[in-house]
């Protein structure tokens, strides 16, 4: 399995360890995701959750030769069940990113509620270029955070940006050295031992509440559409491209 669990000092870590293939996520692994999700809520010593992936790669987003083997089939599908199972998640979730994030490795970000970067950073949205649309959320949840134009670079021209472009536009809450990054999110994640758990639950509940439902109903949408725009000639030529290594050609379309 490629992703590790553990439980230490009231912190349940989530950690994506497959750099051979720059943790590039499996159906599987969105399974053990939304396990791990699920252990560390029904959990009373757990007081918070850490997200982190490898030294040097956070994750490069899907695997897309499991992607395209199989595809997820709407809402049931595991990498929509870990979308859900996280923007329901009711205990603080701090994320720590080195390297690459690369689609769902920056939209997940969007529902975690402290995000630390490394300085080496790269996250992207690339979805227009696969031929997809955005995921998670993150056509709702993008603008509101830096306004159209500047969401538009990211979801529509799928522009690269940095860890410090990421704190300027709300998406990161600082940056830092490589090598702190982990450390610098235990210690936050830690701080939840010596506050009383139920005050912080329903403090984040609240903090959620007025954007809960538009949040699960544009992940919804978005899995329709997402699903609909994997069967597109656009996307077929997209991943045909990528498995080729070749650039692809929309001038037909």
């Amino acid at each position: 399995m490629s992703i590790k669990t553990a439980i230490v000092d009231g912190v349940a870590t989530l950690e994506i360890a497959r750099p051979e293939k720059k943790n590039a996520l499996t159906q599987a692994m969105y399974e053990a995701l939304t396990d791990g999700l699920a252990a560390a809520q029904a959990d009373t010593s757990v007081r918070a959750l850490l997200i982190t992936g490898q030294p040097g790669i956070f994750t490069s987003g899907n695997d897309l030769e499991d992607f395209m083997a199989r595809p997820p089939q709407g809402e049931a599908s595991a990498v929509f069940r870990f979308m859900k199972a996280l923007a329901a998640f009711d205990k603080p979730v701090v994320a720590a990113v080195t390297g690459a994030a690369i689609g769902i490795g920056t939209t997940l970000l969007l529902h975690c509620d402290f995000v630390y970067v490394a300085d080496d950073a790269r996250l992207a949205m690339p979805f227009t270029g696969l031929g997809l649309v955005p995921e998670f959320a993150s056509s709702l949840l993008v603008p509101q955070l830096m306004g159209h134009r500047r969401a538009a670079e990211k979801l529509l021209l799928g522009d690269p940006f940095t860890g410090e472009q990421a704190v300027e536009c709300g998406i990161a809450n600082a940056v830092l050295p490589a090598s702190e990054v982990l450390k610098h999110a235990r210690r936050v994640a830690e701080r939840f031992n010596t506050l009383p758990p139920g005050a912080v639950r329903e403090s984040k509940q609240l903090m959620r509440r007025w954007s809960a439902e538009a949040v699960q109903q544009a992940i919804g949408t978005e899995a329709g559409l997402f699903g609909q725009r994997l069967r597109s000639p656009e996307a077929m030529e997209a991943f045909q491209a990528f498995f080729q290594k070749r650039k692809p050609d929309f001038s037909k379309f």
